[in-house]
């Protein structure tokens, strides 16, 4: 295990089991309080194309399915999943069981169990800059089906599929200015429950510029303005309602710019 995830779980065992908070919440932010990292904003320009309910099966295969990313607006129902995923509902049904945490790096090797309410309340913080993404716990991906499934029945997943793929849930919560560095797959869906998250894509024949162990808010601080236009990632910010889609093979980083709750379709 990395040094600093050890000196970091010393320190959390030191504190109180519970933290006062920390500022009012909203029935709007289903209690997460959502605290936007002042240090970055979304893009100047969204420059994936968006869509809405209107779109056909037949064009989303012809126009996107193989060829770009693309947002999907409005094309499912989640308010019944959504009001699942306050801050108050997760932490009664689910405070006492393990979650297991990756490092928020490229490779995200190291892996840590901890119970979801240790996680929420104490490990559930703003991304600090100085900090490398292998010293980095993120709550995304490796659910438990059994104990998460109850939860995962009562979301609908984009309704348009990749022929010969079935969908695998991951479901994640991170705090403001967290993310995963570039990193690629199959192909999947991305949606926002609470919060923001900001998305930089790279089709498969451009390998963008990063180090693996340094984490999204690093390189948008310190690579991204420096980039020249024609190296400039496709970009967007997706929020509650929205889903992201992106094909096979792309590289995608991404960045919560608010406390985030989102769950992914991973199509294989």
């Amino acid at each position: 295990m990395a040094l600093g995830i050890q000196l970091l779980l010393i320190f959390q065992a030191l504190l109180p089991l519970t933290l006062p908070e920390q500022s009012f919440c909203t029935e709007e932010d289903g209690g997460w309080r959502l605290s936007p990292y002042s240090a970055v904003q979304e893009e100047e320009q969204c420059t994936v194309d968006k869509v809405d309910s209107s779109i056909s099966y037949a064009e989303f295969l012809k126009q996107y399915a193989y060829k770009r990313p693309v947002i999907l607006k409005g094309i499912t129902d989640n308010s019944e999943f959504r009001s699942l995923c306050t801050k108050q509902n997760l932490l009664q049904e689910y405070g006492d069981r393990l979650v297991r945490l990756s490092t928020a790096n490229t490779y995200s090797y190291e892996k840590l169990d901890v119970s979801f309410r240790q996680y929420v309340e104490h490990l559930l913080k703003p991304q600090d800059v100085n900090t490398l993404g292998n010293d980095t716990l993120y709550f995304f991906g490796d659910n438990n089906i059994t104990e998460w499934g109850l939860l995962f029945d009562k979301y609908t997943p984009p309704p348009f599929k990749i022929p010969g793929t079935s969908g695998a849930y991951s479901f994640g919560i991170a705090g403001s200015g967290t993310g995963v560095p570039f990193h690629w797959h199959g192909p999947g869906y991305s949606e926002v429950i609470y919060g923001r998250k900001r998305w930089f894509l790279y089709p498969p024949d451009k390998t963008p510029e990063f180090n693996p162990n340094r984490t999204t808010l690093s390189w948008l601080l310190d690579t991204y303005p420096f980039l020249p236009e024609e190296d400039r990632p496709i970009e967007c910010t997706i929020r509650p309602g929205e889903a992201l889609y992106f094909p096979d093979r792309w590289w995608h980083a991404t960045l919560n710019l608010d406390t985030s709750v989102f769950i992914s379709t991973f199509l294989g």
